[in-house]
């Protein structure tokens, strides 16, 4: 679920981070440029997890900024096809059901990834599994297991002036992750207890 990916790059420590010990002037710069994002192809980056390298400092001409490069290891969230995972139910509709994990909630389960005799109920709005004479609920904020079996990236990079039909594209969110509860032993947690 939990990777670590190497990158290098370019830290600017401002003249207001001076005051500060140099490492810790460089892991808050790295924590604020990548913590909370996604980067395509990569995953949700976490955080820092080590600084393996940095080069001497250099003082832009003309800014007061202290150039550094760095070389360093960030945790990236981005689960591996056919894990299993631990997330809860956020909402449902007829075309499945949306959950989310405490930092991550696009994650969709397609209709035709529940198990087999499953039905939304549109009066209550869930979808409910009926098996062996029992109805089984997936209620809203229960705990599920799912299996991971796909993800998709959407760019987010700004393309200028919006045309009208691409604002749908907007919308989407840059990592998703498609997920099945088919098999024995996933779905709602309380079922398998």
């Amino acid at each position: 679920m939990f990777i670590t990916t190497k990158i290098a790059d370019l830290v600017q420590i401002a003249p207001e981070d001076f005051s500060k010990e140099s490492f810790v002037a460089i892991e808050d710069n790295i924590n604020a440029k990548y913590a909370n994002k996604v980067v395509q192809k990569v995953g949700l980056f976490v955080c820092l997890w080590d600084v393996t390298w940095t080069s001497e400092g250099q003082i832009g001409h003309g800014s007061g900024l202290v150039n550094v490069n760095v070389e360093f290891e960030m945790v990236v969230f981005r689960p591996f096809k056919h894990e299993v995972i631990l997330a809860r139910i956020t909402h449902q509709t007829e075309e499945g059901i949306y959950l989310g994990m405490d930092f991550f909630n696009d994650i969709f389960v397609p209709a035709a990834e529940l198990p087999d005799n499953s039905e939304f109920d549109t009066t209550e709005k869930v979808w409910v599994w009926k098996e062996e004479g029992q109805e089984l609920y997936f209620d809203n904020n229960e705990m599920v297991r799912f299996r991971v079996i796909g993800e998709e990236w959407h760019d987010q990079t700004p393309t200028g002036p919006v045309e009208v039909d691409q604002t749908a594209n907007q919308l989407l969110p840059p990592y998703k992750i498609t997920g099945s509860m088919k098999e024995g032993g996933l779905g709602c947690c309380l079922w398998w207890e």
